[in-house]
């Protein structure tokens, strides 16, 4: 990060998670501020150019590919086109994710649709998952066609649906695991096998890519690219950034697809603020590991509790032995040093005798007017413990009969796990149940 000549030699890799997601790439040309312990942030959108040569340099340094453009002390020239707080962000994103290279967004949802536009164009077609984010199912649903990208969505714990969904034109294969809201997990070292059979007669440009969102998992938990992704997505306002100050996205992954990304993002103009990336940089992925070996520890004893309540239907956690995927959870879901990792997120769903709601909506109202560590927010991975119904609020822009198709419920909640004291959470919980 600092003076190069001044680092020692060891590398990065051999170091745990814990260690470099707070000191990053031993070595980056982005800024050199060797007498900053942490990195200024930058405030300026345009940068002083000395000579209309050295103006030249800076946009011709733009257009090069990511080995050249790492290799050399950047040519600032304009912010969209790159700063130093997002650069080594994404230097660090890249070292956490075990990616080639990352390129930040203004936010998940752009880092989302940069992914899937840079490799799907008109008359291609996406295969994802049928339960996503309601903005990505949006995206998928509403917006893609307009372009003529066609999308099937379907069960993709289901291989052999998976299977059957591809087609000549498919170019992408999307999906989030855990799925955002129930947790379910998607193997994808077995859609790897799939798609690289399906690959093998296939020209180079039409050989189809598997892009993940981790945002639920971080890289702490799941790192998708070694387990056979080719593109990883994330939200940086969720456990990443931590503390819910900033919005912003990121993609990890081949040094292949540099060049099309970050020219994806010059044009459609998706880039992250300084301000939004000085945040994650210097506070959300330095704590990542601490932070989520405390949410975890705190998410299972919730977990056990909500299991064992009278007023809960069911509990979705892929730490607890009862979860369905749980095999594949101690599998997929593990730290650097393959120890399990489980994430800090709970799906549950209240009693909800006539099947309305509105046992949920007690809890939730309850809970946001009268619990001290019960927040009603639509985030997730802060330091505060979030709660929200999923049926009403962040899938709301799925249709209420394809909702039900899915298996989401209105009874459900989603709960992300904060750094609160477990017995004050599980107190509020206790509360909020007993409204049921």
């Amino acid at each position: 990060m600092s003076n190069p000549e001044n680092r020692t030699s060891s590398p990065e890799s051999d170091r745990n998670i814990r260690s470099r997601l707070i000191h990053g790439r031993a070595v980056s040309h982005r800024w050199e501020y060797s007498h900053h312990v942490v990195p200024p942030i930058t405030a300026s959108a345009a940068f002083r150019l000395d000579s209309a040569e050295r103006g030249a340099k800076g946009f011709e340094q733009f257009a090069q590919d990511i080995d050249e453009a790492s290799s050399q002390i950047p040519i600032y020239v304009y912010d969209r086109l790159g700063e130093p707080n997002g650069d080594m962000l994404e230097d660090n994103l890249a070292a956490a994710e075990g990616g080639e290279m990352a390129l930040c967004f203004a936010s998940g949802m752009a880092a989302i649709s940069a992914a899937i536009c840079t490799l799907a164009g008109s008359g291609d077609h996406v295969v994802a998952h049928r339960t996503l984010y309601g903005c990505s199912y949006s995206l998928l649903t509403n917006w893609l066609p307009r372009f003529r990208i066609d999308s099937t969505l379907v069960d993709m714990t289901n291989l052999d649906a998976t299977r059957g969904a591809i087609k000549p034109e498919t170019r992408v294969v999307y999906f989030e695991t855990p799925v955002n809201p129930d947790l379910r997990l998607i193997d994808i070292a077995a859609v790897r096998e799939i798609i690289d059979k399906e690959n093998t007669s296939r020209d180079v440009s039409q050989k189809i890519k598997i892009i993940v969102d981790n945002t639920f998992a971080t890289p702490y938990c799941q790192r998708p690219i070694s387990l056979g992704a080719d593109l990883v997505c994330q939200s940086l306002t969720k456990a990443i950034g931590g503390f819910g100050t900033d919005i912003g996205g990121a993609v990890i992954g081949p040094r292949s697809l540099y060049h099309d990304l970050i020219m994806y993002r010059k044009d459609f103009g998706g880039a992250l603020s300084p301000r939004s990336a000085w945040p994650p940089l210097v506070y959300g992925l330095p704590t990542l590991a601490t932070r989520m070996a405390n949410y975890q520890k705190t998410a299972h004893r919730i977990a056990k509790f909500l299991e064992a309540h009278d007023k809960v239907e069911a509990v979705y956690y892929p730490g607890l032995p009862s979860f369905p995927q749980y095999d594949l959870a101690k599998k997929q879901m593990c730290d650097n040093r393959g120890r399990f990792a489980p994430g800090s997120l709970i799906y549950f769903e209240v009693k909800d005798s006539d099947g309305t709601g509105e046992s949920a909506v007690r809890f939730i109202n309850w809970a946001a007017r009268n619990a001290y560590t019960l927040t009603l927010a639509v985030s997730l991975g802060q330091v505060k413990t979030l709660i929200e119904a999923p049926y009403s609020m962040t899938h709301a822009a799925i249709p209420e009969e394809e909702k039900r198709r899915l298996g989401l419920v209105p009874g459900g909640i989603r709960l992300s796990v904060g750094l609160e004291d477990w017995q004050d959470i599980m107190d509020d919980l206790n509360q909020a149940l007993e409204q049921v």
